[in-house]
């Protein structure tokens, strides 16, 4: 099979897929990496803080915003992860009783709804971000807080984009590549 090099390769084009599937587990390892990261830090600020109060009768004054801060982004990127895994939360009590052809339709439904809401709440998350800009405050340091809040927006663009992407290959009959 050959392919026009000015044209992009197409994705049922093996090279391109197994191209594509390494750029994917490597963004798939960064968020993993993102989200252990992010949890022992917390975890660590947090023990930090204990035995700073516990032992010495004081702490870091910015440790407990920094530990907030820290939970939404875990937060945000664990959503992330159970979107890309497909165990996001779901209420299919009715969808097993379903018989295919219709399953698959509320499926697309789900999904694009679901990519919807996620694009909606991401326009708002950018919106309050910018606000925040426009604010200038600090959360800690010269830490500014619409900086530590810029996981809203991103989070639920990548939430709305697998959504998407999910409806998508639901329509085309390819439900298995979705996961």
């Amino acid at each position: 099979m050959t392919t026009d090099p000015g044209r992009p390769a197409k994705i049922n084009n093996p090279a391109a897929r197994s191209r594509l599937s390494r750029l994917l587990d490597r963004i798939h390892r960064l968020e993993d990496l993102l989200i252990a990261v992010l949890l022992t830090a917390t975890l660590g600020l947090a023990l930090y803080q204990i035995i700073l109060r516990n032992v010495m009768g004081t702490g870091l004054v910015w440790g407990d915003i920094l530990i907030r801060i820290l939970v939404l982004w875990i937060g945000m990127a664990g959503a992330m992860a159970a979107t890309r895994e497909r165990k996001h939360i779901s209420i299919d009590l009715l969808t097993r009783f379903l018989p295919p052809g219709l399953r698959r339709t509320v499926s697309i439904l789900t999904s694009f709804f679901a990519a919807a809401v996620c694009t909606v709440a991401c326009a708002y998350c950018l919106k309050f971000v910018l606000s925040e800009y426009a604010a200038g405050d600090l959360a800690f340091g010269r830490v500014p807080f619409w900086l530590c809040e810029t996981i809203l927006p991103l989070g639920f663009a990548v939430i709305a984009l697998r959504y998407f992407i999910q409806c998508l290959l639901h329509l085309r009959g390819r439900a298995e590549e979705a996961s």
